[in-house]
């Protein structure tokens, strides 16, 4: 039996009321609980700044990055946007039915789609766009600048 196996099974065995064999091991100083917590505060600032846009976070990761990088295969632009394929076409579905993206063939390729903004959507992304700055900087308003600089870094590295 492995050691997860075993802890898994002494866990199971041990009155819901005892203490924990490790009183070491603490929730709120573990990475996945602290970035859960980190990633909610971060959502409820993104829709406080952004409400008026009425996007979510994915929905302006595509419309921001249709908006850098031009046209873009459907499965690129969910490999650019860090969103597995289901995910992308529901996002891409619902910023087709709010007229922002529209999608055409790609002429090198019959299989591919490519995304690319109408000029609503071109409108909407660069006005949220403006204002998306404004997320980070609440987010990260706790921490020293070298700190949220340091932040940044150190996330981008586990991404």
């Amino acid at each position: 039996m492995t050691k997860h196996a075993e802890a898994q099974e002494t866990a199971g065995a041990r009155n819901v009321s005892e203490p924990a064999d490790d009183p070491a091991f603490r929730l709120d100083t573990q990475v996945g609980h602290l970035l859960r917590r980190a990633h909610q505060r971060n959502t409820e600032i993104f829709n406080a700044v952004m409400g008026a846009f009425s996007v979510t976070p994915t929905q302006f990761a595509a419309l921001v990055t249709l908006l850098d990088r031009g046209a873009t295969p459907q499965n690129q632009l969910g490999r650019l946007t860090a969103m597995d394929p289901a995910t992308i076409f529901g996002v891409v579905g619902r910023l087709m039915k709010r007229g922002y993206v529209r999608q055409d063939p790609v002429d090198t390729d019959a299989r591919l789609v490519a995304v690319s903004l109408t000029e609503e959507g071109e409108r909407a992304a660069r006005a949220m766009r403006a204002v998306a700055e404004e997320v980070s900087t609440r987010t990260l308003a706790p921490l020293t600048p070298q700190e949220a600089k340091t932040l940044v870094e150190l996330l981008a590295k586990l991404a």
